[in-house]
């Protein structure tokens, strides 16, 4: 596999805002080639309720809510600043502790814009997503939201990257895709937005026969887009029990400038090697230039700056 890759998605803390820390993070990353990282917190918080035994530690564990936590900013941006320059350098921090269905999120990030130039992005921000949405209090997050239009505006305005969880479909809703619309308003709205879509609206349940059709379709008609090939979209989608899909291998070669890879894993990374290893099938497959492309280059040009004038 290449050496030198770069985690395009990586949550340095969990459902609980814990994790095993930056020092630890790099100490996985040279364990695993992993040359640089695209990080960020969890915009959400898991609810312990009174009445459960056991604490909860992933969204999925019981039926408690989720609620939005801003604070997760913070814990990045104190974790970076007990790095020295060097190390710090080898990340690109996100924002994403915002409610995306409050016309104030945009306040937000302007705050902690303006409290330091160490941000490269916004994100993951928490659109359309399986069992999370029906757990989060307030209304459900889509990518069409009014809430998000001075957001979208001022990553334009700044050349800011966005990286977005919008599921294209629902997981009961199997003869289309019922929320890819959201998705493709906002970008025909913002053509000078970069937006990444997290897991090419993949989520659980949600893979269909001819998925990569649409991702295409979409890829073409939207410029302005990249997709992550991270989670289920890698495990269930492109290549399912390691047997990777021609279809999705041809798709990733014509559009290899697009197409980022990312462990998404949360706060604890121990298991970083064989996470990023499942992508050794892909990567070898690709040719040398698609290879560095989607391996590295992509994430280092739109989170890293490398390559723009």
């Amino acid at each position: 596999m290449a050496s030198g890759l770069i985690d395009a998605h990586l949550h340095v803390v969990d459902f609980l805002q814990e994790g095993d820390g930056l020092t630890r993070l790099l100490r996985a990353m040279d364990g695993a080639a992993v040359e640089r990282a695209v990080i960020f917190g969890m915009p959400l918080q898991k609810k312990w309720n009174g009445f459960d035994p056991i604490e909860p530690h992933y969204y999925l564990d019981d039926d408690a809510h989720c609620y939005y936590y801003a604070y997760t900013d913070q814990l990045v941006l104190d974790a970076l600043n007990d790095l020295d320059v060097s190390q710090r350098q080898r990340f690109a921090p996100l924002i994403c502790g915002f409610n995306p269905t409050d016309r104030h999120g945009v306040d937000h990030i302007e705050r902690l814009l303006a409290r330091s130039n160490i941000w490269r992005g916004v994100g993951e921000v928490l659109l359309r997503h399986d069992e999370l949405s029906h757990l989060t209090l307030e209304e459900t997050a889509r990518a069409n939201h009014p809430a998000l239009e001075p957001v979208y505006r001022l990553c334009a305005d700044r050349g800011l990257p966005l990286l977005l969880h919008q599921n294209s479909s629902s997981e009961a809703h199997q003869g289309g895709y019922l929320y890819l619309h959201e998705l493709q308003e906002a970008l025909e709205r913002h053509r000078d937005l970069t937006v990444v879509w997290s897991h090419c609206g993949l989520s659980r349940r949600l893979w269909q026969s001819n998925y990569h059709v649409m991702v295409e379709g979409m890829l073409v008609d939207h410029p302005n887009l990249l997709v992550d090939a991270s989670w289920i979209a890698y495990d269930e989608a492109m290549c399912s029990q390691g047997q990777l899909r021609a279809e999705w291998l041809e798709l990733i070669e014509r559009h290899c400038h697009r197409f980022m890879i990312g462990s998404d894993l949360i706060g604890h990374f121990a298991s970083l090697a064989p996470t990023l290893a499942r992508y050794k099938p892909l990567l070898e497959a690709l040719s040398e230039p698609a290879r560095e492309l989607v391996a590295r280059g992509n994430a280092a040009r739109v989170f890293f700056g490398e390559g723009k004038a």
